[in-house]
This record gives C-alpha cells, sequence and structure tokens, in this order.
C-alpha cells in the first residue's frame, strides 16, 4: 500500500491551488536546472534504471523509447508530443493530472525534451476537455512568465517551447502516428510503421510521443532517484500507478497506488467496495475498454500490473478499471463496446473497417438470441482475423472484449440463443 509521503500526485484532487507557487510547495520546478546540468544521458539512465513502463497503454520502458532519439541534432529539428488525447473508455486520469497538478507535467515535457533534444514540445490533448484546456493552457502561461520555460529555461541555457494543441474528439488520434497526422493539421489516420517516429514523426523529424503521465512523473523520480521509484511493485513491473475506478462501485475515484496491488483490494480500499458486496461481482475490465474482461473468480487474487494481467490474457492497459456486478448483461455490455470501436474506425485497413461492423451486428442479434450456437465460433473466429491484422491496435482493441465475452461467459450467450428459441417454440404452438 502507498503511503501519503510517497505519492508523486499531491493534488490529484484539487484540494489545493494548482498554480505555480502553491506547486512549488509541494515540490514542482525544485532542481530542474541542476538535473539539466548532468546531460541527457544521465536523465535518460535514470529513467532506465527506474524501470518505469509507459503509462499509456502499452507499457514499453519509457527510457529505451527516449534513446532511441538520433545523439546528435541534424538539418531536422527533434520533437516530442506529449498524447493527452484520453479516449479510452473508462479512463480519466491524465485529466485530473492536467486540471490540478499541470506544473509536474510542464516539468517534466521540459526535462524529457532535454534529454531526447528537443526544443519544441507539443501536447496534443483530448478535444472534449474543454476546462483541461483553460487550466493547462493558464499553468504554460505562469511557467513562460517565471522563466521555467521559454529563452534559457531555468537559467540552464537551454531554450525550450512548449505548444498546446487541441484536437477534435477522434479516438484514433489516441495512436501515436495518427495523432502525429493530426497535428500536422491531415486527416487522423495511423502511419505505416516502419519507419517509425523516432526516425520520421512530427513533420518528418525525430519525435518520440509518451502519454501525460509517463512524462508528468519524471521530475519527480529524478528527485528522488530511480531506486526509490522502482522500490514499488515487483520486478518488471515497478513505481507508482493511478488507476481509474468506476462502474458498479460505491465510490468511484482516480486513484495514485503502488503497482503489482491486488485488484480486489485496489477496489475495496479506494473505491467503497462492489455495490452489494464482493459476492455480488460478475467481471471487470482491468485496464480500460480495449482490454478483455475477467470473472470473478480471477479478480479474487489478481494483481494490478502488466506481467499478472498478462498470465491471465488480459492487459493493464491505462489501468481504468471497469466494475460489473451480477445485474450486467455482459453480451449487451460488449456489444455496446463493439459498437464504439466500430464507430471510431478510422476505415483505412479492411479487416476493422468492415470486421468492426459485422461484429457489432452479430452481437445486436445475439443479445436477443437471434443467432444460431456455431455463430459464437464464427464471432470469435472473425475477432481472431481482425487481431493483428491492422495498421495500429484499433484492430485488437475492438477484438480483445470479444474475445474475452467469448472465453469466460460463452454460457450467457449461449442461454441467450436457447431462451429465445424456447419463446419460439412455445408461440409456435400458442399459434396453432
Amino acid at each position: 500500500m502507498l503511503d501519503d509521503k510517497d505519492r508523486i500526485f499531491t493534488n490529484l484532487y484539487g484540494l489545493h491551488d494548482p498554480g505555480l507557487e502553491a506547486a512549488k510547495k509541494r515540490g514542482a520546478w525544485n532542481g530542474t536546472a541542476e538535473f539539466m546540468a548532468l546531460g541527457d544521458d544521465w536523465i535518460v539512465t535514470q529513467i532506465k534504471e527506474s524501470g518505469l513502463r509507459g503509462r499509456g497503454g502499452a507499457g514499453f520502458p519509457t527510457g529505451l523509447k527516449w534513446s532511441f532519439m538520433p545523439k546528435e541534432v541534424g538539418d531536422r529539428p527533434h520533437y516530442l508530443v506529449v498524447n493527452a488525447d484520453e479516449s479510452e473508455p473508462g479512463t480519466c486520469k491524465d485529466r485530473d493530472l492536467m486540471r490540478h497538478d499541470p506544473h509536474l507535467l510542464i516539468e517534466g515535457c521540459l526535462i524529457a525534451s532535454f534529454a531526447m533534444r528537443a526544443n519544441a514540445c507539443y501536447i496534443y490533448l483530448r478535444g472534449e476537455y474543454i476546462d483541461e484546456r483553460i487550466a493547462l493552457q493558464k499553468a504554460i502561461d505562469e511557467a513562460y512568465a517565471a522563466g521555467h520555460i521559454g529563452k534559457n529555461a531555468c537559467g540552464s541555457g537551454y531554450d525550450f517551447d512548449l505548444y498546446l494543441h487541441h484536437g477534435a474528439g477522434a479516438y484514433i488520434c489516441g495512436e501515436e502516428t495518427a495523432l502525429l497526422e493530426s497535428l500536422e493539421g491531415k486527416k487522423g489516420q495511423p502511419r505505416l510503421k516502419p519507419p517509425f517516429p523516432a526516425n520520421a514523426g512530427l513533420y518528418g523529424c525525430p519525435t518520440t510521443v509518451n502519454n501525460v503521465e509517463s512524462i508528468a512523473v519524471t521530475p519527480t523520480i529524478l528527485r528522488r532517484g530511480s531506486g526509490w521509484f522502482s522500490s514499488f511493485g515487483r520486478p518488471g513491473n515497478v513505481g507508482t500507478k493511478v488507476f481509474c475506478i468506476s462502474g458498479h462501485v460505491n465510490t468511484p475515484c482516480n486513484v495514485e497506488e503502488e503497482m503489482s496491488i491486488p485488484l480486489k483490494t485496489l477496489i475495496e480500499k479506494h473505491a467503497g467496495g462492489v455495490v452489494g458486496g464482493w459476492d455480488n461481482l460478475k467481471a471487470i475490465i482491468p485496464g480500460g475498454s480495449s482490454v478483455p474482461c475477467l470473472p470473478r473468480d480471477i479478480c479474487d487474487t489478481v494483481l494490478m500490473d502488466f506481467d499478472a494481467l498478462k498470465e491471465h490474457r488480459s492487459g493493464l492497459g491505462t489501468a481504468a478499471v471497469i466494475v460489473m456486478d451480477q445485474s450486467t448483461d455482459m453480451v449487451r455490455a460488449i456489444m455496446r463496446l463493439a459498437y464504439f470501436y466500430k464507430h471510431e474506425s478510422c476505415g483505412q485497413c479492411t479487416p476493422c473497417r468492415e470486421g468492426t461492423g459485422w461484429m457489432w451486428r452479430v452481437l445486436t442479434r445475439m443479445c436477443e438470441g437471434k443467432a444460431e450456437m456455431a455463430e459464437i465460433d464464427m464471432l470469435l473466429d472473425v475477432s481472431q482475423e481482425i487481431e493483428g491484422h491492422t495498421i495500429c491496435a484499433l484492430g485488437d482493441a475492438a477484438a480483445w472484449p470479444v474475445q474475452g465475452l467469448i472465453r469466460h461467459f460463452r454460457h450467457e450467450i449461449e442461454d441467450k440463443i436457447t431462451s429465445y428459441r424456447a419463446d419460439k417454440s412455445v408461440h409456435a404452438v400458442a399459434a396453432e
């Protein structure tokens, strides 16, 4: 369990002033120039040694990602792009970080950009986040006025500019290359890789794209030491993490906890437990809507980290925990998610463009029992044909919830089909 003294985001709930002077009292902007004086290689090494893995969903080692950037700046400038397009259903962690602790993010942008020899950073903000844009822009203006960013940032001799770019509400722009396309003023569609952004990203220049939380924790890791951060959680799954808990719990919340905390402990300690008690639990989606659901028997003991959830064929994702009690119609719930992914598909790849709509239509019929038993395996086969056969991971995101439904709740689909057939037979007999 994480002690209050070990929390990075000490204003997560907005109980204190998010402004610059209040943020400094909480530790922000403390020693920033000294870290930069130690050099970009030192910063990258510290982040590598901390074991920080990306907090946006994929869990790729952050320090290793930074090291992919070219060591020298040639005729093409380097860029850092912060992915604040928080559109995954169930996820609302970055929203609170930008509203209530924006200076940790801004300081992190400076440090990360310096480490990758980037003189400019763009924060790409979700289209629906209007209040967050206002709060973040206010904090950026404060940082410029204080000399923390801009010319000779923090007195380090390094020039750094930070720009806020507002998206238009497209889920697909959360994918890093679609985000870059949108940032360039083009249609938000994923790019083929390679080339990877570290070689040819924004405007064809070396670029790194990181999640808000991944960047915002950077200054505190440097202040407290990589060993401090890696002391939480299990090997390969270390540090603190902001978890979003929603659904059928008594007190939905965002909370910063240590990695590898048991899922049951997380819910009962911070979210007031499942409505009606733990015995009333049916399933949990542990990492945002794009990862497969888990039934209660797995939820009893599973740990909240990348590797433990992968062992159970799910994932940590954005750590958005969606709790569903016994009143949940699992087929209808996954059908609704299928509709979301069908609606948000950019249409570039045939398996995703055609497959997401097909899965939604089949699941819609299954909700009413108007399907054949053979269609369950057909639905599973189609989901596996979509998975891994698209340019970006949206195809996987659409397929995995369907696979989780069939893996753990196949009987609910079968019951609906059986009930519909029985009702149909009764009506047929009555008609005679």
